[in-house]
């Protein structure tokens, strides 16, 4: 089962690395009327949640720089940014290196309870490195979809 899931890890972010590589950088910048975020914030953000749901959750130190969290966690949006963030190519280089990465910190550790239950934003209550990790494919394919969206709405608004 452990396999199908990192198999299913790597299907969803090949889609998210495709659309990132399908969007047209200059308006990756473009906050939407209706949206808060843009599709830059979008793409860091999918990056940051897995790593903190992967690793942070799970009581153990991530790997990406502090510097995302203030760019890319739940409730930040471009308009507070301080400073330059990450580019999208560095986000997509640890987009294409996370899966592989955390495959390898996560196998056969699916199992193991978490330091502490974790209940997220939505109010789901996760107990093992598992579910945290399951959850994080939910939120990339959500996030995903949200970048589709703006992607036409932006289209429409030219």
């Amino acid at each position: 089962m452990e396999d199908l899931i990192f198999r299913h890890m790597q299907t969803v972010r090949e889609l998210t690395l495709k659309c990132l590589d399908d969007t047209p950088e200059e308006i990756t910048g473009i906050v939407p009327a209706g949206y808060r975020n843009n599709i830059h914030w979008n793409f860091g953000h999918i990056l940051f949640i897995q790593e903190r749901l992967a690793l942070e959750v799970a009581g153990e130190e991530m790997e990406l720089p502090e510097k995302y969290r203030s760019y890319f966690s739940a409730g930040t949006k471009p308009s507070d940014w301080a400073g330059a963030p990450p580019t999208l190519v560095e986000i997509r280089e640890a987009l294409d290196t996370q899966t592989d990465r955390l495959q390898k910190l996560r196998a056969g550790r699916l199992d193991e309870p978490l330091p502490e239950p974790f209940t997220n934003r939505m109010g789901l209550t996760f107990r093992m490195a598992g579910e945290t990790l399951l959850f994080s494919f939910y939120h990339e394919a959500l996030h995903l979809e949200t970048i589709r969206q703006m992607r036409k709405r932006i289209r429409a608004d030219e």
